[in-house]
């Protein structure tokens, strides 16, 4: 294999903030491209500042080891994920972009999209869950000035201020969406109880790691109480987390950058519907690229936000079609080999 990797900046729409004030105007991901013949295959690894994770430091790593992965006989995906996932032990980020690569490149190699190749049908009769559109926090009135903007079948709110029941209460007067509350981890128990009763009033039908990713002891009495299903996200990363997850919440969402591709997930996806949890999966901000990833796993998903490419002012790719999901709800099924979609150098919508 010949293996190319390069970064890319893609701007927001809108400055992009969640709790605890963590706000960024471009998305940096690490892209990479593997190549055996006339077959090609893309991957993608956004950097994400509070994992620590940078594209200097994913490419600096590559660099390494490029002999080792041009050399790898790929007859297998898996396989290909437990070489990386031991060459590459504490860097999940860059083992995703490299394992969707080879998933991609090998459905080419295969004549099959990635669905088909898990054993999962997707047509236009399929049922899918609804892409939702995110609205990072802002002061309330720029808010509603976004979902004006953006007509949506489901948003997903960012919260985590002293303001939430307020933002949300105003926007539920400009729209009759269903919602869904991310708190990334922004509040106390204390919070949380007063703040899921009257999101449920309003609308709301999930809530996203509402307390700290490693506060056990209030997820018990939060789940206890709850009204609304709870949603384990930064508290759900790899697959030793989702039997821990089924004791505290109703549902995980998996990202594959974090879980380090979409390898695990499929086991992932596995682990939690025996064990009785709703599967949601999610995006970092993910390009065309990701996002197609993300979109195979549809068929076996029950929720899914995966609007990276609707969030940014760039495309990098063609064949992902939101245009469908904006009048139906749902993603169009991706039918071309391996991810479905073609890179394109980054161009404006």
């Amino acid at each position: 294999m010949q293996l190319e990797f390069w970064e890319q900046q893609l701007p927001f729409e809108y400055p992009f903030t969640i709790s605890n004030g963590r706000t960024k105007t471009h998305q940096h991901s690490l892209m990479v491209k593997l190549s055996l013949g006339n077959w090609v295959g893309y991957g993608e690894a956004p950097a994400i500042v509070y994992y620590n994770v940078t594209v200097q430091g994913m490419m600096e790593q590559l660099e390494k080891q490029r002999k080792l992965i041009e050399k790898f006989a790929l007859i297998d995906p898996e396989r290909f994920w437990h070489f990386l996932h031991h060459l590459f032990p504490q860097d999940p980020f860059l083992v995703c972009a490299l394992d969707m690569a080879g998933w991609d490149l090998f459905g080419q190699m295969k004549k099959q999209p990635l669905h088909e190749m898990w054993h999962t049908t997707w047509d236009n009769s399929t049922p899918t869950p609804i892409c939702d559109y995110t609205l990072g926090i802002d002061p309330i009135e720029k808010m509603v000035e976004k979902m004006n903007a953006h007509p949506w079948l489901i948003y997903k709110v960012k919260v985590g201020t002293d303001y939430d029941i307020e933002m949300l209460t105003e926007l539920r007067k400009h729209t009759t969406a269903p919602m869904r509350v991310d708190a990334n981890a922004g509040w106390t128990v204390e919070e949380a109880l007063v703040k899921i009763p009257a999101f449920a009033k309003l609308g709301v039908e999930l809530i996203e790691q509402p307390l700290a990713k490693d506060n056990w002891e209030g997820m018990a009495e939060l789940k206890k109480h709850s009204v609304l299903p709870l949603f384990a996200d930064e508290s759900c990363v790899f697959e030793k987390d989702v039997a821990t997850c089924a004791n505290y919440f109703h549902g995980i969402n998996i990202k594959l950058t974090k879980c380090s591709g979409p390898t695990p997930a499929l086991r992932m996806i596995k682990e939690a519907k025996g064990l009785g949890l709703k599967v949601m999966m999610g995006s970092m901000n993910e390009s065309v690229i990701g996002s197609a990833a993300i979109a195979h796993f549809l068929p076996q998903l029950d929720y899914v936000d995966m609007d990276g490419p609707l969030l940014m002012t760039e495309l990098n790719g063609v064949g992902l079609d939101f245009s469908f999901a904006q009048s139906s709800g749902k993603i169009a099924p991706l039918v071309r080999p391996g991810l479905g979609v073609q890179y394109r150098v980054p161009f404006k919508k």
